[in-house]
């Protein structure tokens, strides 16, 4: 069966349809006036009436936000754009000269790594300015009556995002494509284009590297500091205006959950991408231009299946109580899976011809393969990232037993809270790891490790579902806080926490997810690694595969295994000697101006002077793990060669997996554990808000924040840069002594 229509018009199509869906979404927020209202049956989101005292109050927090948000981003990003235009250079030169000075392919390999790097800060930037312009919305949205509307409002920013990013990153790749297809004309020269698309996904994933390190430590820093000095100390609720950090806080929701999210996710899809093109390029000779660009194509009919579920959320099953609203995100990562699977199936029928040869990555055989077998990697990917996240939800929902035994340690103090909740991050491995190993095993079987690549681009294929859950509840969070701010009646902020709760569990699916992309995404990249080298060397390297008892490559396979932990271990610290810094301000703001903890303080806290100290804590300590992560790989490679750049990557790999389900899935725990407490009785088990139980689990709460959302999904990044950086310098490494490293160790 084929299809009437080229990749070409599919991809473009489809790219532009999810850019005009994006900008439809937010003209709908749009509508939607910055004006305190009073609750009527008859109140109109439009013409409703106006506090204008609580209006003006709104418009100063969200203006506040937008500010910290925009100066933070802006400092971060030129940091970026000056380590993009050097790093820039290195590429041209390293990949220029390891490819006997190929001026072009060195030139088109850095322009790519310049585009990527370009739209991954695009879709960070984009994402933090529709999440301020929609969480204040959110909250006006919250004070009418029923849940529909408040829910659409969080629902739309994040589809703002998801099919934003979606759309602009697959036609800026897919544009870059065409424009290298002018000079590599022929379909035996498509292996150069590949290659030299790579540097859009070692791009992407160097600015998503910055971003959630630094929005992770700004974002962490802050709500380390506000938790401890204001809910543990002085007994002030999360978001009360009296706390200094409060707004610190709000910003950094908006520039490490949304923005440095966005570009992790979007760095995901470029090395996915890249990965499957590298290793699946001997396609395109037997199969034409069409087949080559399966994985791109998966990814744009991944847009129109999101687009068409989103409808299940806002018109066809729209969320009328608070039980709902669970059932509505939950649903919207099983429908879109569940409809991946006849859809993909069509796609393979259409763009790949009855029969299509691929080269072994191991050996000299050639496979002659069927759509049906890329059409099951596919869908092994979706389904085993669905199973992976499903069992995320089960180890960090409140509703099942592991955090419910997390809530029930802290009765005896915040030790054994701890003990509980890490415990629980290791068993919370078990699962994922085994559902890993299965589609590995699985799709290698079936296509090699084309295979594994496209299961990879499988679990990525409904992103634009991910996405807008992923920043659905950061928008709902910020709701909240601004709702404590502006001082709205307590039953508004009761239903944002609400929404914000409910999303908490698909966003734990969402994580699971991407971990698990990171993952088959990086044994991809090490597939097109090996495949580099071969080329480069004639076969004479690899051909046999990789040889890990090789010393030199067992050694480095040990190193690479310790890197995810050294990582973890600066980014936690960097959080620390923020926080402690916000700790500290924030105690001396009470200390000096004790009317602050007043019931109704007359003077504001100096948020300023918080949001500068997370700003600058954030810029500094970003540096030293990103750093570590781009030059490891780098000066293994030169220095000790190709073999020991392979046990690198697969140690890494190995540890970096089981460690980031670990790191977040205890994160979330103690989160929700807190969460469950606070929804206690003060006379029941567990007493609830304010009782000696609920600060044990507050401080296994503030430990958790930095594991789930700096450290833990940072170590994605880890494993999957290494990898990128490896493939884009693979002949730059075989060129010193032919992959021996300029210490010839081998």
């Amino acid at each position: 069966m084929k299809l009437l229509l080229s990749a070409s018009a599919i991809i473009i199509a489809t790219g532009i349809l999810a850019l005009l869906w994006a900008l439809l979404q937010f003209l709908i927020i749009a509508r939607i006036p910055v004006r305190s209202q009073e609750v009527t049956d008859s109140t109109s989101l439009v013409n409703g009436s106006n506090d204008e005292a609580t209006t003006l109050r709104l418009i100063e927090i969200y203006e506040a936000i937008y500010e910290g948000a925009d100066s933070f981003l802006k400092a971060e990003y030129a940091v970026c754009t000056l380590f993009v235009s050097v790093f820039s250079v290195v590429v041209f030169v390293l990949v220029s000269w390891g490819t006997g000075w190929d001026m072009t392919r060195g030139f088109f390999t850095a322009l790519s790594f310049v585009l990527g790097a370009a739209t991954s800060m695009a879709s960070g930037y984009l994402g933090m300015k529709v999440a301020v312009y929609s969480n204040v919305r959110t909250t006006v949205s919250a004070q009418k009556s029923g849940w529909t509307a408040c829910f659409n409002t969080a629902f739309r920013a994040g589809a703002v995002m998801g099919f934003a990013l979606c759309g602009l990153g697959m036609l800026m790749l897919y544009f870059t494509l065409l424009a290298f297809r002018l000079k590599y004309s022929e379909p035996e020269e498509w292996i150069y284009l590949t290659e030299s698309i790579t540097g859009y996904g070692l791009g992407g994933s160097c600015i998503a590297m910055f971003g959630r390190v630094g929005g992770g430590i700004y974002t962490k820093a802050a709500d380390v500091g506000a938790d401890l000095v204001g809910k543990v100390v002085h007994g002030i609720p999360e978001d009360d205006p009296r706390n200094p950090a409060t707004i610190a806080d709000n910003v950094g929701d908006n520039v490490g959950d949304v923005a440095g999210m966005g570009s992790d996710l979007f760095g995901s899809f470029a090395e996915a991408t890249c990965a499957a093109l590298v290793i699946g390029s001997s396609i395109g000779i037997s199969g034409g231009w069409d087949a080559m660009m399966f994985p791109v194509v998966v990814s744009a009919v991944g847009i129109v299946v999101c687009l068409i579920c989103s409808f299940i959320a806002t018109n066809i099953l729209p969320v009328k109580t608070e039980a709902h609203v669970e059932q509505a995100l939950k649903l919207q990562l099983i429908s879109t899976t569940v409809l991946m699977i006849p859809s993909i199936y069509f796609a393979a029928q259409g763009f790949l011809p009855k029969e299509f040869d691929l080269k072994a990555t191991v050996g000299d055989d050639t496979f002659v393969l069927h759509p049906w077998q890329a059409w099951l990697c596919v869908c092994m990917g979706a389904v085993g990232g669905l199973i992976i996240g499903l069992i995320t939800e089960y180890y960090t929902s409140a509703s099942y037993a592991p955090v419910q035994e997390v809530a029930h340690s802290c009765k005896t103090g915040a030790a054994t809270n701890m003990i509980y909740g890490i415990a629980l991050g290791y068993k919370s491995a078990i699962i994922p790891v085994i559902v890993l190993a299965l589609v590995i095993y699985g799709s290698f079987t079936l296509c090699d490790m084309y295979g594994v690549a496209l299961a990879a681009i499988g679990f990525l294929s409904n992103l634009a579902t991910g996405l807008t859950i992923d920043v659905y509840g950061p928008v709902c969070d910020n709701a909240g806080g601004i709702a404590e701010m502006a001082e709205l009646e307590p039953y508004v902020r009761e239903k944002t926490d609400a929404l914000d709760a409910a999303g908490n569990p698909p966003a734990a699916i969402g994580k699971g997810f991407a971990i698990g992309s990171a993952a088959l995404v990086s044994l991809a990249l090490f597939g097109a690694f090996v495949t580099r080298i071969r080329i480069a060397s004639g076969d004479k390297l690899f051909s046999q595969g990789v040889n890990m008892l090789e010393p030199l490559t067992f050694a480095f396979l040990i190193i690479g295994g310790m890197i995810p932990f050294a990582f973890a271990a600066m980014t936690m610290k960097s959080v620390g000697v923020a926080a402690m810094q916000m700790v500290m301000e924030v105690q001396r703001q009470f200390d000096e101006k004790p009317h602050l903890l007043d019931a109704n303080p007359t003077e504001r806290p100096d948020y300023d002077a918080c949001i500068v100290i997370s700003t600058k804590a954030a810029l500094k300590e970003m540096v030293p793990p990103g750093a570590m992560v781009i030059l490891t790989p780098l000066l293994t490679g030169i220095f000790f060669g190709v073999n020991a750049v392979s046990g690198l990557l697969v140690g890494s790999l190995v540890a970096s997996v089981q460690l980031a389900i670990s790191m977040s899935n205890s994160g979330g725990a103690w989160d929700n554990a807190k969460k469950y407490i606070e929804k206690a009785s003060p006379d029941s088990e567990l007493k609830g808000k304010g009782s000696d139980i609920h600060k044990a689990a507050v401080v296994g709460d503030t430990v958790g924040d930095p594991f789930k959302d700096t450290s833990g999904p940072a170590l994605n990044i880890v494993m999957k840069l290494m990898a990128v950086l490896s493939l884009v310098f693979a002949d730059t490494f075989y060129a010193i002594n032919e992959g021996s490293g300029l210490l010839n160790l081998s």
